[in-house]
């Protein structure tokens, strides 16, 4: 039951409603952060992280990413992933593919999914982004985050990026 409490709570902040201020924001993605303790699972970061914090930075400083990612706490890095799907929306790519480097050597799977995930969306809105970053990169990508992003390839091209073929 406190799951799903928790799970409610955290759309309710990011649902459309009426016109609030520019304070209220603020001080919704205040309460948010400082309640990342109980974020605390998949779930609840991805119901919430773009739409309340990366909806909030979208013309914002976005360094409160930089730090969360840093963070020892796994929730606050994928929060800072999970944000940058509101910059995916809004053809803003930058700040994902950095943080999607920043984690190349990221021990735990549910990082690599969520970074494999907007990789992929980069991708459905820019292919030329995701696949020079892939390129670049896929020799050292953790699998599963290979996996999730090239998920949606066509499957020739896919296959050489498992096989580590990819312009050999």
């Amino acid at each position: 039951m406190w799951i799903q409490t928790r799970l409610n709570s955290c759309p309710v902040f990011s649902r459309p409603g009426p016109v609030i201020t520019e304070q209220e924001k603020t001080d919704i993605v205040d309460l948010y952060l400082s309640q990342t303790a109980n974020v605390n699972n998949w779930d609840l970061v991805d119901s919430s992280a773009d739409k309340i914090l990366g909806a909030y930075l979208l013309d914002k400083d976005k360094s409160i990413l930089y730090r969360l990612v840093e963070s020892s706490n796994l929730w606050e890095q994928r929060i800072a992933v999970i944000a940058t799907f509101a910059f995916i929306r809004k053809n803003q790519f930058d700040d994902t593919i950095n943080l999607a480097e920043h984690l190349l050597d990221h021990k735990h799977d549910l990082i690599h999914k969520a970074v494999g995930w907007m990789l992929r969306e980069v991708g459905k809105r820019d292919f030329a982004v995701e696949y020079n970053f892939l390129a670049q990169h896929y020799s050292k990508m953790p699998r599963t985050m290979l996996r999730y992003a090239i998920e949606k390839f066509e499957p020739e091209l896919r296959a050489q990026f498992l096989q580590g073929t990819v312009g050999v």
